[in-house]
């Protein structure tokens, strides 16, 4: 069977931040699938979020949490599967979030019926990794990673090269904040894993 590409028509606008564009699950899937080199977000109620390419900074910064967590997987990929920035989940709530880094258990993978998996995996990362760009605002950070943790994960860290810090959120307590910190633990979620972050505040 031959699938006919979507016909599509390019579009220049600039929004004020007092308007938002609204669009259904089933119409966000279609944007999505025909601006393959966007990176796009929804919120619960609709609210669709286009996020800008990144910096070197960042995604040198990026590349090295990436690496880092790829190099634990490889030797613990029984475990769980890990996913890159470009992966977008469908949350309980009706968000489609991308995590700049995740991570789901094998177990709660598996549990997915095919139809879940499809596109946008139904499903909240056990383990998310928020990095904070120079043009990032720190408030929709730290509730977007509220948001994983009220949709089923179960560790996150929002990672501030900006201010040298690390909110550490955990499931039904409250975010933990560290100065600067040399190095974080995966803890009982991802066991062994150990994120080194000195490049990062370089």
């Amino acid at each position: 069977m031959v699938q006919t590409p979507l016909k599509t028509q390019k579009l220049s606008l600039q929004l004020p931040e007092e308007i938002s564009l609204q669009v259904s699950h089933e119409q966000f899937e279609l944007l999505a699938a025909a601006n393959r080199d966007l990176r796009l977000e929804r919120t619960a109620t609709g609210g669709l979020i286009v996020n800008p390419p990144t910096g070197w900074e960042t995604g040198e910064r990026n590349f090295s949490i990436l690496g880092q967590l790829f190099t634990w997987h490889t030797a613990h990929c029984e475990l769980g599967k890990a996913f890159e920035s470009s992966t977008g989940f469908l949350l309980l709530n009706g968000a489609t979030r991308s995590p700049d880094a995740s991570w789901i258990s094998q177990e709660r993978w598996d549990a997915l019926s095919p139809e879940q998996k499809r596109t946008f995996p139904n499903i909240c990362p056990d383990f998310v990794i928020e990095l904070r760009s120079a043009s990032d605002a720190l408030k929709p950070l730290q509730e977007k990673m509220k948001e994983y943790m009220d949709n089923g994960a179960s560790l996150g860290w929002l990672i501030d090269p900006k201010s040298k810090q690390v909110e550490i959120y955990r499931i039904r307590k409250k975010a933990e904040a560290l100065s600067m910190p040399t190095e974080l633990s995966g803890e009982a979620v991802l066991p062994g894993f150990v994120l080194d972050l000195r490049q990062i505040w370089t």
